[in-house]
């Protein structure tokens, strides 16, 4: 109880850590059981939680990865990433990359470095790719922002 009291766990931990403590496996697991009953356990809470906390600063696929770690129950996590199913990850994203670099990759190799953080951040790779595509200035990016500049067209 008094574990729970500071903060929630998944299920899965707390039996680990309580086991590691010396306890006994069977009246872990019967006490657990009466803890979810009651309310004071749960993997859905634990779940939504964590993607509540995580959502902001990481894509889909780290949370899910970070879920699957912390041995959440598949179905609890699968209902707690619902929450982010409407969501566009490409701003996010892009206020993630923002954060962390500031400034457009001067070169190649600087530019895989900024895609490859965004990958280990859980983003999908197009969506790394239309990051740093857009914040780096490369030949694409400024062909269509030279199409959308009557100006320069002699228009």
């Amino acid at each position: 109880m008094r574990m729970l009291a500071r903060r929630d766990y998944p299920r899965a931990a707390l039996a680990q850590r309580l086991v590691k403590r010396g306890a006994d496996p069977a009246e872990v697991t019967r006490t657990l059981d009466e803890l979810e009953r009651l309310g004071y356990l749960s993997d859905t809470r634990f779940a939504q939680m964590l993607v509540a906390q995580k959502s902001a600063r990481f894509g889909k696929r780290a949370i899910a990865h970070a879920m699957r770690a912390q041995r959440i129950e598949p179905s609890a996590a699968r209902t707690a990433l619902d929450a982010l199913a409407g969501t566009d990850e490409l701003p996010l994203a892009r206020a993630v990359w923002a954060r962390r670099f500031r400034t457009a990759p001067k070169d190649e190799r600087e530019r895989a470095r900024h895609i490859r953080f965004l990958i280990a951040r859980g983003y999908g790779v197009a969506v790394a790719l239309a990051v740093v595509g857009r914040s780096c200035g490369g030949a694409a990016d400024r062909h269509t922002e030279d199409e959308a500049d009557p100006d320069i067209d002699g228009g």
